[in-house]
């Protein structure tokens, strides 16, 4: 493989990676998975939630890709696919888990017009505490909120959860 491909191929992976994710958690996530997904859509109670199971399943591609290209031979497109996977994972992470949710501590505010779509976007998401009626399945690129703001009301505000203190 040339010396251009590999970061290339990662590369590809990454912004591959969103189209995955989104389908993932639109047709997976919120349909046959939403037994695992649904504790996420609720307030958390301890460390962990059943929907953190999705981390462990969807790095075993990762890990298999780079476990191939390393020990059976699979080729260097392997290592360089499986790295882009887990970097997707390391992303997401950073954004979904750390930013939105603070499962780590932080100071962080969102300033950028990107950071501030996409943080407002999932809020927006976690909105809708049922398996159907939500909006913004993707994690890089969300539309505009203005856009799902009019969704939710296009719909009624069907599964939006009530504020607090009702």
């Amino acid at each position: 493989m040339s010396w251009i491909a590999g970061p290339l191929l990662f590369l590809g992976t990454v912004i591959a990676m969103e189209a995955v994710a989104y389908a993932a958690h639109r047709w997976v996530m919120h349909g046959p998975g939403w037994f695992l997904h649904a504790s996420h859509h609720r307030p958390r109670t301890g460390n962990w939630e059943a929907n953190d199971l999705y981390a462990v399943i969807f790095a075993i591609p990762s890990i298999t890709l780079i476990f191939g290209g390393v020990n059976l031979a699979w080729g260097s497109w392997a290592i360089w696919v499986g790295a882009g996977i887990a970097a997707y994972g390391a992303i997401y992470f950073g954004f979904h888990d750390v930013i939105v949710h603070k499962r780590l501590d932080h100071r962080y505010v969102p300033r950028s017009t990107y950071m501030k779509r996409i943080v407002q976007a999932h809020r927006l998401h976690h909105a809708v505490e049922t398996k159907r009626g939500t909006v913004s399945f993707g994690f890089l690129w969300a539309p505009p909120p203005e856009v799902l703001k009019a969704e939710l009301k296009r719909r009624e505000r069907a599964g939006v959860r009530a504020p607090a203190g009702r």
